[in-house]
């Protein structure tokens, strides 16, 4: 399958062998990946990470031990976690200790024709939502964690700095409380 990896330098590969899922992993058919400056900073040295990159994502599951899933288009959650570790047995599987993370660390990302995630990672996308506005999901995602973690009111002023892609869609997001918001950029 057609690959892009970093092993200390950008190579788009042909011929990389292609995932095979284990049990509660589904095998994924990519049909858009997006391009995250997490992508770009692994470039230059991130996470020390070696093997495919990305994590923004849109694909159909092609196999799966669940049945229901197979044809679905879907999206899906970067972390992969243990599941059985008193982190995630508390509710905290984003913090697992055992975790990978598709496309960052130590588990091979979307940028290839297929990939691999386990199956409670995905989220089938509606059919009115188009591919193109799907991919967004991941970083719309992390964009909406900022409300999880800190409360904003609207007599609050906050500053967004930075005015790419992530920075445009949390200011999306954190305009939606009715701050006094202001992005800053280049």
């Amino acid at each position: 399958m057609r690959a892009l990896v970093y092993d200390g330098q950008l190579e788009l590969q042909t011929a990389y062998p292609q995932p095979v899922a284990a049990g509660g992993e589904a095998l994924l058919q990519v049909k858009l990946a997006g391009i995250c400056n997490t992508d770009l900073e692994i470039t230059r040295g991130y996470m020390g990470f070696r093997g495919v990159l990305g994590h923004e994502f849109v694909g159909v599951v092609e196999r799966c031990d669940d049945p229901t899933l197979v044809g679905q288009r879907v999206v899906g959650e970067i972390n992969c976690y243990c599941g059985a570790c008193p982190t995630c047995l508390a509710g905290n599987p984003t913090h697992c200790p055992q975790r990978t993370t598709l496309g960052i660390d130590r588990h091979d990302g979307c940028m290839a024709d297929y990939c691999v995630l386990p199956a409670r990672n995905l989220h089938v996308v509606p059919e009115h939502i188009s591919d193109e506005q799907a991919v967004f999901t991941e970083p719309l995602a992390a964009a909406l964690e900022i409300l999880e973690q800190v409360h904003i009111r609207p007599t609050d002023r906050v500053v967004v700095i930075g005015d790419g892609k992530l920075g445009l869609l949390v200011a999306q997001v954190l305009r939606l409380t009715g701050c006094d918001l202001l992005a800053v950029g280049r």
